[in-house]
């Protein structure tokens, strides 16, 4: 049995819906296996959550690559401190930040271990797990210049949900 398996199966009854719905969305139907799972993994890791991620990476390893596992920590770091700077500077709603240089360091972002593509797609499930307007608006902009669609962009918002919706599952069972 997977460790992600066994993780499913320690769901109860009440919480079935977030067993099936990791299982759907992690043989990818838009997106491919790999980014399904990559955007889970991201998700993981944005959320804190090291028994969700553990069992990720274990069973990944034939999914995902050494470097699309470290774009994963990688897009989760930076969009941690992203989306709490940019957030937090668009609700203020004054001028004077939103013309401010955020002067952070995001070297990763622009050239990934990867792919651009895959590492925006991670950068956007983390957008979404924020809540953060400012990021998700950048991340979808950036992500249709690659020439991801729409549909794929939605998967990724379903894996974030999904992949939240499961931790909270998870520790309600504790």
């Amino acid at each position: 049995m997977s460790q992600i398996d066994a993780l499913r199966e320690s769901l109860s009854d009440a919480t079935k819906d977030m067993k099936l719905n990791l299982s759907s969305l992690l043989r990818g139907d838009q997106l491919s296996e790999a980014d399904a799972w990559g955007c889970a993994l991201t998700s993981a890791y944005f959320l804190r959550h090291a028994e969700l991620r553990n069992a990720l990476i274990a069973d990944s390893a034939e999914i995902l690559s050494d470097t699309e596992r470290d774009d994963a920590k990688a897009a989760a770091a930076i969009m941690g401190m992203n989306t709490i700077y940019y957030r937090s500077r668009h609700m203020i709603g004054k001028e004077f930040y939103e013309q401010q240089r955020a002067g952070l360091r995001m070297n990763r972002m622009m050239k990934p271990a990867s792919s651009k593509e895959k590492f925006e797609l991670y950068s956007m499930a983390c957008a979404a797990l924020a809540g953060c307007d400012v990021c998700l608006r950048s991340h979808e902009e950036s992500l249709l210049k690659e020439g991801v669609s729409q549909e794929q962009v939605h998967e990724v918002l379903r894996i974030a949900g999904v992949i939240h919706g499961f931790i909270v599952a998870f520790e309600s069972e504790k």
